[in-house]
């Protein structure tokens, strides 16, 4: 799923970025990195951008960007087995 995609309060890892050249490299420098934990936080009143967590600092999205990223839902209660 994109991250386009992910309800507020819940979180994804990512799996992969579908973007080449700038634009991937500014993901990459935001620490959109494959096997990285995001947090959706809050839209904006318009609904774009949304602020997620990730890594520790609260960051701003539009959804151009994140419409290039990819990510797997983490359910709250899974179980590791």
């Amino acid at each position: 799923m994109k991250l386009t995609d992910i309800s507020i309060g819940k979180s994804g890892k990512v799996t992969r970025l579908n973007c080449q050249g700038k634009k991937r490299r500014r993901l990459l420098d935001l620490g959109l990195i494959p096997g990285t934990t995001i947090r959706a936080k809050q839209k904006s009143p318009s609904g774009d951008p949304i602020a997620f967590e990730i890594r520790g600092a609260t960051i701003a999205l539009r959804s151009e960007e994140t419409n290039m990223v990819i990510v797997e839902e983490i359910e709250k209660n899974k179980k590791v087995s």
